[in-house]
Order: C-alpha cells, then structure tokens, then sequence
C-alpha cells in the first residue's frame, strides 16, 4: 500500500457500496471488457467494475468532482473514463428503464400524469460588487445617461 494512503482511507464505507442485489441487476448492462494481451496494444488493466462503479455513484449521488472521489473508491480520472464509455454505450439509460420498469411493477407510474418543474433565478452573489464600476466611455447627456 502506497505510504500516502493512510490505512483508514482504504475500507469504503458501507453506505457508499452498491447492494450486491442492485450490482446484479447493474452488471449484465455493462459492455464486455477486452482481456489485455489480445486485440489490445496493452496498458494498464482493466479496473475492478464493481468498485468502478461505486465511485461512479458516488459522484451522482454526491455531486463532487471526479478528482474528490475518496481513495478507497478508486481513481477519479479512471471513474471519468469508464462513465465516459458506459454513457456512450447507454448503460445509464438501460439502468433508468430498468428502474422505471421495476418501479411501475412495485408502485405503479401514472404515465398519463406528467409534470415538469423548474426554478429560473439570478445568481445568490450577482448583486455584490467588489469595487465601483468604472465607466469605459465618458457620460452624455445631465443626468449621465444617453
């Protein structure tokens, strides 16, 4: 184990893992990876998927950036990478029907039902300045508009 790891900073915390029930309906979504060695140029190996994921959800559930993922879920620029492809390969999107499917099955979806929110504000700081404006041309007109 490298010496800038400190050892707690390897066990992930439980709450952060996905359930082994959930990774088995996850893990038939996910394209095949090719074995290093034989129609690849080499390189590194490919990464645990598992964890891959876990480090993957951490960033939706969380949304901080993928170089703050902890240690012990990975390699943030990894994780970018296999989100990268699995998006381009629509993982994400069969996960969501999956989900809508097994939800419908559970709860029931009111399909006919649809509702859209959304909220259009100004930024919180936009009204805080931190100096005086300076004007780029010279003022026209008495009261220093045009």
């Amino acid at each position: 184990m490298p010496r800038s790891i400190p050892p707690h900073d390897t066990l992930p915390d439980p709450k952060w893992l996905t359930p082994d029930e959930l990774w088995e309906k996850v893990q038939p979504l996910i394209p095949p990876m090719l074995e290093k060695g034989k129609t690849t140029r080499g390189g590194r190996p490919n990464a645990d998927l598992r964890r891959t994921m876990n480090a993957i959800f951490y960033v939706l559930r969380t949304g901080c950036q993928w170089k703050a993922i902890p240690r012990c879920l990975g390699s943030g620029s990894t994780a970018h990478d296999y989100f990268q492809k699995w998006n381009e390969a629509g993982v994400f999107e069969r996960l969501w029907r999956l989900g809508l499917k097994e939800y419908d099955a559970l709860k029931g979806i009111q399909w006919r039902w649809q509702a859209m929110d959304g909220i259009m504000t100004k930024a919180p700081l936009a009204a805080r300045r931190l100096g005086r404006i300076r004007r780029t041309e010279p003022r026209r007109g008495r009261n220093g508009r045009c």
